[in-house]
């Protein structure tokens, strides 16, 4: 079962993948993307970990997110968080990042978080309501990670939009639009 939760920044994706964890009733698994680049950047995992409880545990997986997937104890559940900045991580390894090398790397996310018996709840933000940003960098990211999140909304069993802390179901892919 993979959850996929989208959202704005500060929108309480997080938040809502941290709840829907604790009810869960299994062990849980929490992968962190997210890397201390700065003081401010380490004040914010600090909020977050301060957020889950003590006995879960904490994988951090900036670039190799599949691998720690599926390392995971296969019953529990495991929260990706996130997946924009795992995009992040991997375009800034390599800023020629193609969507077809995305697309491999995805393919091995997806088939992991899909191939767990235990539910995976996957977190990222939501770039297309946005401006188109003015350099390169920042188009090719919120391309790359716009393509992530379609893929990761489309596999999803359930996805939902958090805007202002509240939850708004997202219809399934099959549905077809009616005038």
């Amino acid at each position: 079962m993979i959850l996929f939760i989208t959202g704005g920044a500060r929108s309480g994706k997080s938040t809502a993948a941290v709840e829907a964890a604790r009810h869960c009733g299994r062990a849980v698994v929490f992968v962190a993307t997210a890397t201390a680049g700065d003081d401010e950047m380490a004040e914010r995992i600090a909020r977050h970990q301060n957020e889950r409880p003590d006995e879960w545990t904490t994988v951090e997986a900036p670039c190799a997110l599949a691998e720690a997937i599926t390392d995971a104890d296969p019953e529990a559940c495991v929260i990706v968080d996130c997946l924009s900045l795992w995009v992040a991580n991997a375009l800034m390894t390599d800023e020629t990042l193609s969507v077809e090398s995305l697309d491999l790397r995805l393919d091995a996310v997806v088939n992991a978080a899909g191939g767990r018996p235990g539910p995976t709840i996957v977190v990222s933000n939501e770039v297309g309501s946005g401006i188109v940003p003015d350099n390169l960098l920042g188009r090719t990211f919120r391309d790359l990670l716009g393509r992530a999140n379609q893929r990761f909304a489309v596999v999803a069993d359930r996805a939902v939009l958090s805007v202002s802390g509240r939850l708004v179901e997202l219809g399934t892919p099959s549905e077809t639009l009616r005038v």
